[in-house]
């Protein structure tokens, strides 16, 4: 089903509708919006439900119930009918019912205990830093930083470094067979010629 444009639908933008369902439900809120499946979109909804009693004989009561903002689902909706007028503007309606009566107190700061300083005067305990209370004062002068560490040299070991010690009971590696201890020449090397060279013939 499409709904044209130039439908009564239309026409009803911002009334105040009173909408049946299909479970006796009662809806009453502006119309804000609808579709081509008859989805509506209410604003200040009031939903009304009579419930019987249990003693017979008894009227059914009427409840009332404040919704406010509601999309309705259109295959719930039985009949529509208008109870009110569009609001003159939303503006207008919105600011009357923001406009409060003056009440008979007065408005002050609350505060927990602290005066509240004049304009343009910072609070207490915002104002800066105080002399010897967790750093310097304003008129200490710059702040100065110690110079850091020159790096260490490449290769060398990070200050403070310990070679590791080898466990206890561990003995050095052996050399291989026919090699002598680490820091002498092996057997039969002979180390190279430094004298002087004969002329060349």
């Amino acid at each position: 089903m499409t709904i044209a444009k130039n439908s009564k639908m239309m026409g009803l933008l911002n009334y105040r509708l009173r909408l049946t369902l299909a479970d006796g439900r009662a809806m009453a809120g502006h119309m804000l919006a609808f579709d081509k499946h008859m989805n509506l979109v209410l604003s200040e909804c009031e939903e009304f439900r009579s419930v019987k009693p249990k003693a017979q004989g008894a009227k059914a009561s009427l409840i009332k119930r404040t919704l406010g903002l509601v999309i309705l689902r259109g295959e719930c909706i039985v009949s529509i009918s208008v109870d009110g007028p569009p609001p003159s503007s939303a503006a207008a309606s919105l600011q009357a019912k923001m406009a409060l009566a003056a009440g008979p107190g007065v408005a002050r700061p609350a505060g927990r205990g602290i005066p509240v300083p004049p304009p343009g005067v910072p609070p207490p305990g915002l104002a800066g830093p105080v002399r010897g209370m967790g750093g310097p004062a304003v008129a200490a002068g710059p702040i100065t930083f110690p110079r850091p560490p020159p790096p260490p040299m490449a290769g060398a070991p990070p200050p403070g470094f310990r070679p590791p010690m080898p466990p206890p009971g561990f003995r050095p590696p052996m050399p291989p067979p026919g090699m002598g201890p680490q820091g002498f020449a092996p057997p039969g090397f002979q180390p190279p010629y430094s004298g002087p060279r004969p002329p060349p013939s």
